[in-house]
């Protein structure tokens, strides 16, 4: 049974008795029942208000979600572009520039996209470009 169901019960039950509407007494029970029926009425009106309410959250909460996923989605895909690092080489033979990640850049089958040709990188050499940069090591840091 829910509160207007109870509130109409306890009516019902006051009703039955035959009281005498003329005493004090019989006006602060009557009262008080129709006070517990406006009472009733509200809190089922507000329960219906919040379930509403409940509704409309859980619509807007997966509209939000929604947004979330297409905002952010993209940034998701960008950092997983960012972790890979590419590596711009020049083909010895045609000059074509063709840009390489790092595993491609340390096989041994390293071939030009554009005229096919297979070449090796030399990696020995690179020590010898140092211009003084802070922090690397190389004796070669300017003073």
């Amino acid at each position: 049974m829910n509160l207007t169901e109870k509130s109409a019960y306890i009516k019902g039950l006051m009703e039955g008795l035959d009281l005498d509407s003329d005493k004090k007494e019989v006006k602060v029970i009557k009262a008080l029942v129709d006070l517990v029926e406006d009472l009733a009425l509200t809190v089922t009106d507000l329960d219906e208000d919040v379930d509403q309410v409940y509704d409309e959250l859980d619509a807007i909460d997966e509209d939000l979600t929604e947004i979330e996923d297409a905002v952010f989605e993209d940034d998701e895909d960008d950092e997983d572009l960012d972790d890979e690092d590419m590596y711009e080489i020049t083909c010895p033979s045609c000059g074509e520039t063709v840009c390489v990640d790092e595993d491609t850049l340390l096989s041994d089958d390293l071939s030009c996209p554009a005229c096919g040709e297979k070449f090796e990188i030399d990696f020995d050499g690179e020590g010898d470009a140092c211009e003084g940069c802070a922090g690397c090591g190389d004796d070669k840091e300017e003073k």
